[in-house]
């Protein structure tokens, strides 16, 4: 029996690895899944915010240090307009917010009651959040020590001086931001797991064109049995997979450069376990297919549903509490899940839990299709 599934397994390999579009469905497909991420997630750099200046307040001190403050930080570019300017260059998104100090400005910022100052854009909370919290700090602080100096303005005048001569430095250490290439990873493995469920169905439906062909009628025939037929490719199904998971993880950690925070090793580990999962859900598959096309029309039915309910296009937190109680049913949302929870550097021990829900799914679906693929009873069927 052995030698017979080491033949099995060897002449289906070098057969399908010879075609070069099965090259591009199992190698290829995860790896631009890894690129559409990359791209995706890449381009969310810090983005610059370009504000247009109103200052009605004249030559004010206190009016020109608050623009000084804002040229000084980062990612913002201030372009001086006038108010007829400002919105229409809003309007024709130009401009991302806009500052407008009117005249009053620096004389209620003095008396402690910060006044006459508005912030306008188009594009909401998102772009003006920044701005809004950097200058709040700013004025309040130049607020309280018009409440200190009272009405005396040389006083004010020393206290104010002090402020912005003051000898202490603010260091800044510039650091990576992981948010980005955790969310980048997380999605690239989402995007595998739907290649590897494809990938699996794509492989035991060679059960299904054979018989089709009537090469498994042929290979009946010789001492060969059914059983050891199907073995040959589960095994068969298994090894592109690992070559799969292996291509994939390589290509994220040493093309794209994408740190995914966890070591390589747990990471194989887990995919692995879950192609032992997606051969069992491709056996299920084929068991109650009639044909090779009703078994693309079920891949299709199953495989993008499930991945796209598990999170493996998006985030599953911005779906609703109803389907996420649904993707605690899918396979798919136990991997992510164990992810998640890695990156978040827990270790192995607090993902068991979930790998062994894991293993329950592999052999509840295996033993579904061993049941199905008993109770055929068409002679033309595997066991």
């Amino acid at each position: 029996m052995g030698k017979d599934i080491w033949f099995l397994v060897k002449t289906t390999l070098l057969v399908t690895l010879r075609k070069r579009k099965n090259l591009i469905l199992y190698i290829g497909l995860p790896i631009a899944g890894i690129l559409v991420s990359a791209l995706l997630y890449g381009s969310q750099g810090s983005a610059i915010l370009h504000v247009g200046v109103v200052n009605s307040d004249g030559e004010q001190f206190i009016a020109a240090d608050t623009i000084r403050f804002l040229q000084n930080l980062d990612n913002i570019e201030l372009v001086d307009v006038s108010k007829s300017e400002l919105k229409e260059q809003l309007a024709a998104n130009r401009l991302d917010s806009g500052l407008i100090l009117d005249a009053g400005f620096s004389q209620s910022v003095q008396s402690g009651h910060p006044d006459h100052i508005g912030i306008e854009s188009v594009k909401g909370a998102q772009v003006t959040m920044y701005m809004k919290s950097m200058l709040r700090g700013y004025i309040d602080n130049v607020s309280a020590i018009g409440k200190i100096a009272g009405a005396d303005d040389t006083k004010f005048q020393e206290l104010y001086d002090r402020y912005r001569g003051s000898d202490f430095k603010l260091a800044v250490q510039s650091v990576n931001d992981t948010a980005t290439t955790k969310e980048m990873s997380y999605q690239s493995i989402g995007f595998l797991l739907m290649f590897m469920m494809m990938s699996a169905v794509n492989l035991s439906e060679l059960i299904l064109k054979n018989r089709e062909n009537r090469t498994y009628l042929r290979i009946l025939s010789s001492p060969i049995s059914a059983r050891t037929y199907v073995l040959s490719n589960i095994i068969v199904n298994l090894v592109i997979m690992m070559i799969q998971i292996s291509v994939a993880l390589l290509c994220m950690r040493f093309v794209f450069n994408i740190t995914t925070g966890i070591p390589l090793n747990a990471m194989f580990g887990l995919l692995g376990l879950f192609a032992l999962v997606s051969v069992s859900v491709s056996l299920v598959i084929v068991a109650f297919a009639k044909s090779s096309a009703s078994a693309g029309a079920l891949q299709n039915l199953i495989v993008i549903p499930t991945c796209l309910l598990s999170g493996c296009f998006f985030p599953i937190s911005i779906m609703p509490q109803t389907l996420r109680h649904v993707s605690s049913f899918l396979p798919q949302n136990w991997v992510l899940q164990s992810f998640s929870k890695l990156q978040a550097g827990e270790g192995l021990s607090s993902v068991g839990f979930n790998i062994m829900i894991l293993l329950v799914f592999a052999a509840v679906f295996f033993l579904i299709a061993t049941y199905k693929f008993g109770r055929n009873n068409d002679t033309r069927n595997f066991v």
